[in-house]
């Protein structure tokens, strides 16, 4: 029984420590990519989505897209590093990194298949919706990034809350209502990336 205990408070230290670490799996020139994308996708929606609430499939489909891009780019970056690494450590962050974003990205796909198939009228939402929902992504993986993160966070929750006050009737859909927010978003993010972890390391709580 002792034995057992001790086995199990040594699992509980060891789960501890993993979530005190800072998790170096996002970089800045993966997460620099994100944003160009969303900008990209933002020219594309203006030059071939000129009518997005009548175009929603089209309009939704663009902006899936970027993000399955965006994510299987950071996706491949933090397995590569894992491995190259061949730490044990790494690889529980990143696993813990990805359950803790998991549940926002299943929440927007969700959300966006309910407003398209019951609530039509409220699609002009979804801009503002999925920045809020990224947002929350971010703040619940505060606790392995750098504190700057929570500020990141912040910012898009801002930016989803703006968006729904003023993309609605003839800016309801407007490329810039995502493509703006979420591409300046991802490019600070990049900025914050580098000069907290990949310059000189983060102060504070998590220095080194």
């Amino acid at each position: 029984m002792e034995l057992r205990d001790a086995l199990t408070q040594i699992s509980e230290i060891h789960s501890q420590m993993v979530r005190a670490q800072v998790f170096r799996g996002y970089r800045s020139i993966t997460t620099a990519f994100s944003g160009l994308v969303a900008l990209l996708a933002t020219a594309i929606q203006t030059f071939f989505i000129p009518q997005p609430p009548q175009q929603i499939y089209a309009y939704v489909g663009l902006w899936f897209g970027a993000a399955i891009l965006c994510m299987a780019v950071v996706g491949a970056e933090m397995i590569l590093r894992s491995r190259r690494l061949q730490s044990k450590l790494q690889s529980q962050l990143t696993l813990l990194a990805v359950e803790q974003f998991v549940p926002t990205v299943i929440a927007g796909a969700l959300l966006t298949a309910v407003l398209i198939g019951f609530v039509p009228e409220a699609i002009y939402l979804l801009p503002g919706l999925w920045l809020i929902l990224f947002s929350l992504g971010v703040f619940a993986s505060c606790r392995l990034l750098p504190r700057a993160a929570f500020y990141v966070a912040g910012y898009y929750l801002l930016a989803g809350l703006s968006v729904l006050m003023i993309a609605r009737g003839p800016f309801a859909l407007h490329p810039l209502a995502m493509g703006l927010p979420f591409g300046l978003g991802q490019l600070l993010t990049a900025a914050m990336l580098y000069h907290t972890l990949e310059r000189g390391g983060e102060r504070g709580r998590h220095e080194k």
